[in-house]
């Protein structure tokens, strides 16, 4: 049997359908390529940002840097330093005046040139007379970087001899190796500036006061970073006694691996007075941290030759265990960013402070398997508080 045609109008409607069809197809085929071209566009948007944003960062950790260097060099060049030789005369006339009551002893001060100057030479000197009068009081806190009530409670022999902790110092304590403050390192400072000393025979406390103020005092005090914070330093004023007067109130950092905000947050009785202080006399021995990125627990559960050796975990990473591709904590991967930064990093610098001051932006991946430019992507708002990725990440998971 045949079949009869269609009738033309169901032909022509069919056609009409099928051109729909393939229109709607082509419109549909077209929107594809519209979207595909759009992530292209998008991507290639965030990728530009991303590497905007990242190099953005990269200048300015060398704008800080910079600005750390002209802070040193005004500070060098608004107190510039003065030298004094100390020989066996001068050591024993200092002895002999110790023996003169206030006046010899408040001479021996003067002669020192420790005491901040107040511009005014007699009433600076009646306050050393005044201060040698009331001998080993824990109570009273010298024009000096020397912490009154931590020396006498750390050298007993000093209050039995009831004689003003800052004389004992200058004609004694510092020949013998002694700290003056929790904050000043006298090995290490010796250690730094072995030639100045030999040559001066002066104490590292004088050396700091009259010619090594520019430098630091200790490992976790860096003079550069704590200036470069603008702190308003009174004339004849040095870093460290700024810091131990008022910088610590003022919330300012006296080292990139110190993160005040971060240390008093665990231990609120810190904030009663310099965070650092408390670090550096309990805080390390109760595993407190003082960085995000540098555990205490950690460090010493990692080395076990440092805990043993009984030595602060942090000045040690700082002073030694950098050099010796020690890791600062869980997060940070020591070797793997010194290999990272190849011939970039200084040969005397420390890899985690090189990361923190600027190299975080310098490397491809901070540590294996965690690449920086897609972590800026995934938190842009870093580059408003310059955290670096390695931090922010440490942060998140202590929370």
């Amino acid at each position: 049997m045949t079949l009869a045609p269609a009738p033309a109008n169901e032909t022509a409607r069919s056609r009409a359908i099928l051109g729909k069809v393939q229109q709607l197809q082509g419109e549909l085929e077209g929107a594809r390529r519209l979207a595909h071209d759009a992530q292209v566009r998008e991507s290639l948007t965030r990728t530009q940002l991303t590497v905007a944003l990242h190099e953005s960062l990269a200048a300015r950790a060398e704008l800080e840097s910079e600005a750390r260097a002209r802070a040193v060099a005004a500070y060098n060049a608004a107190r510039p330093p003065t030298s004094r030789r100390v020989g066996r005369i001068v050591r024993t006339i200092d002895r002999l005046l110790a023996q003169l009551g206030s006046l010899g002893q408040a001479l021996v001060i003067a002669r020192s040139g420790v005491w901040r100057s107040s511009g005014r030479p007699l009433r600076d000197f009646r306050h050393m007379a005044a201060y040698v009068r009331r001998r080993a009081n824990p109570d009273v806190a010298p024009r000096a970087p020397l912490d009154q009530a931590w020396y006498l409670d750390r050298h007993p022999d000093v209050a039995a001899r009831r004689l003003a902790p800052l004389v004992h110092y200058l004609i004694a304590g510092g020949r013998e190796g002694r700290a003056p403050h929790a904050l000043f390192h006298p090995a290490w400072y010796a250690r730094e500036h072995a030639a100045a000393l030999a040559a001066t025979s002066m104490t590292p406390l004088e050396h700091y006061v009259r010619t090594g103020a520019r430098n630091a005092p200790h490992p976790l005090f860096d003079v550069g970073h704590y200036l470069s914070r603008a702190p308003a330093l009174e004339a004849g004023d040095d870093p460290l006694s700024h810091y131990l007067r008022e910088g610590w109130a003022m919330g300012l950092s006296p080292h990139p691996v110190f993160d005040p905000q971060w240390y008093v947050r665990q231990a609120p009785a810190a904030a009663h007075g310099p965070p650092l202080s408390h670090y550096l006399t309990s805080g390390w021995r109760e595993g407190l941290s003082p960085h995000p990125l540098f555990d205490v627990r950690w460090y010493l559960e990692q080395y076990p030759d440092v805990a043993a050796a009984g030595v602060e975990p942090l000045t040690h990473f700082l002073s030694d265990g950098g050099r010796a591709g020690l890791n600062p904590g869980p997060w940070f991967d020591t070797p793997h960013y010194v290999e990272a930064r190849g011939a970039s990093l200084a040969v005397d610098a420390n890899p985690l402070v090189d990361y923190l001051q600027g190299g975080a932006w310098a490397v491809a991946d901070a540590r294996p398997g965690f690449p920086t430019a897609a972590y800026l992507a995934k938190w842009p708002e870093l580059a408003r508080g310059g955290v670096t990725p390695l931090e922010h990440w440490a942060r998140l998971a202590s929370r």
